[in-house]
């Protein structure tokens, strides 16, 4: 009964919420076309195949803890990690802290006071397409999303084939290290990085951050895997090679990690 009856008021929310604006979200128009998907020169789960996207808009901008705590205070939503503490923290490894929230991404003595403008995290994909249907939007398909990082030419990364690296961070990505997997401060930012602080490694459609800084939810059901969600665009923590426009990696629906955010499509 319980359960039945937190779905009928969540669809009443939907439903009350479906079309409100977002205050200051700059949108990016993709148009659509034919293009090839997937990286020869990646894993197996990136075969090219030749798929086809309508036209559509993407944020240019991920989702911003101002932007979430704005909608969490309109609405009074509960995020899935608050609900049932399934929040995971990297350090070295993943590892789950029931402590964690979007308020306190790395544990219960963090904070996200002075970081509105960084993307926020600990959210699922369950909070990031509620977030997106309040706005009369949703979550980008994979097929959307890879596109409008790779662009009709297949670049390997939004800004063209070369990875980055240690010496060229502070134009291009937020990432880890040049081995995988670790936090790094070296370009001033040892987690998150306000969105927009890399434009030299836009997308050919002028979208930002489609490449480290946090993985992004996408609507889509990992392949082999349907209880899970693909992820995009790679992290703070991650190396070049989970940077690509191509690499994909899957996570449960309903639980939140420290380096994994959102954007809404349309």
């Amino acid at each position: 009964m319980k359960t039945r009856s937190y779905y009928f008021c969540f669809i009443l929310f939907i439903v009350a919420g479906f079309g409100a604006p977002v205050q200051g979200v700059e949108w990016t128009s993709v148009s659509g076309d034919r293009y090839v998907m997937g990286d020869d020169q990646g894993d197996a789960n990136e075969k090219p195949k030749l798929v086809e996207v309508s036209d559509f808009e993407i944020m240019r901008f991920e989702v911003t803890n101002r932007d979430f705590k704005a909608f969490v205070q309109a609405t009074g939503y509960i995020t899935d990690t608050t609900r049932n503490g399934q929040a995971y923290v990297w350090t070295q490894r993943w590892r789950k802290d029931s402590t964690a929230s979007y308020l306190h991404p790395h544990g219960e003595e963090s904070s996200i006071t002075q970081l509105d403008d960084h993307p926020v995290v600990q959210v699922s994909a369950r909070d990031a397409q509620t977030y997106c249907m309040y706005h009369g939007a949703r979550l980008p398909t994979e097929a959307e999303w890879e596109f409008a990082a790779s662009g009709s030419d297949m670049r390997r990364y939004p800004w063209g084939n070369i990875p980055p690296n240690q010496k060229y961070k502070e134009s291009h990505a937020n990432y880890g290290t040049d081995a995988c997997c670790a936090a790094e401060d070296a370009d001033g930012f040892t987690f998150t990085a306000p969105v927009g602080s890399y434009p030299r490694g836009q997308s050919p459609f002028g979208v930002h951050d489609m490449a480290g800084n946090v993985w992004e939810w996408t609507s889509t059901p990992f392949p082999g895997s349907p209880t899970e969600s693909v992820i995009r665009g790679g992290g703070w923590g991650n190396n070049p090679y989970c940077l690509r426009t191509s690499y994909r990696h899957g996570n449960p629906p309903d639980i939140g990690l420290n380096m994994v955010g959102f954007r809404c499509a349309r």
